[in-house]
């Protein structure tokens, strides 16, 4: 930012550099009444420093999902449509959002600008059960707008079902023996034909 040091800012404050060191591996944090002081070396707000805007952002765009959700539910699809095209603004390269507006206008029927954006949204999210969701509901997307060899290379990517939580968690639930176990996992890494 202001490119000092950590020996820089340790002078600022009064304190050893090994200090700062420890705060930028996160080991350690700095003493609260130094985040004033902190602020004006870097020249941002105390909000900034203590991650307030992140944490505030992360509430909004959980309630932006909630509300759209809301719409959605009662297939009010113009409604959850403008909360996420909106959102875009502000928001123009969150997968959440991205994702968020592809499945309103796959349920409203809109194929095209779905699959445009599912596609985008996909590689933008780290959220793995909303990617399975996205490409689940990309195959028949595809299906929809004619591309069937599409939607078929696709599905034949999706997860199998004996991962799914589905059937793992009533097996789990079941009290298995090892030897149980152990065939759950041969299913599982050498397929049903072991």
């Amino acid at each position: 930012m202001k490119n000092l040091t950590q020996e820089d800012v340790a002078e600022y404050l009064g304190i050893t550099p090994q200090s700062v060191s420890k705060w930028e591996r996160g080991e350690s944090y700095p003493d609260i009444t130094l985040l004033p002081t902190l602020a004006n070396i870097f020249e941002t707000s105390i909000d900034l420093l203590v991650g307030m805007d992140a944490i505030r952002a992360e509430s909004t765009q959980h309630n932006i999902h909630k509300t759209a959700v809301e719409h959605q539910r009662v297939g009010n699809y113009a409604a959850a449509e403008k909360i996420y095209r909106d959102a875009l603004l502000i928001y123009p390269n969150n997968p959440g959002m991205v994702l968020g507006l592809a499945s309103t206008l796959a349920l409203k029927g809109d194929a095209n600008e779905a699959i445009e954006l599912i596609e985008r949204g996909l590689p933008l999210s780290i959220n793995e059960k909303h990617k399975a969701t996205m490409r689940a509901t990309l195959c028949f997307l595809y299906l929809k707008a004619g591309f069937e060899n599409k939607a078929n290379k696709l599905a034949s990517e999706l997860p199998l079902t004996r991962e799914s939580r589905e059937i793992i968690q009533p097996i789990i639930r079941q009290g298995l023996t090892d030897s149980e176990i152990n065939e759950n996992i041969m299913a599982i890494l050498l397929g049903d034909g072991k």
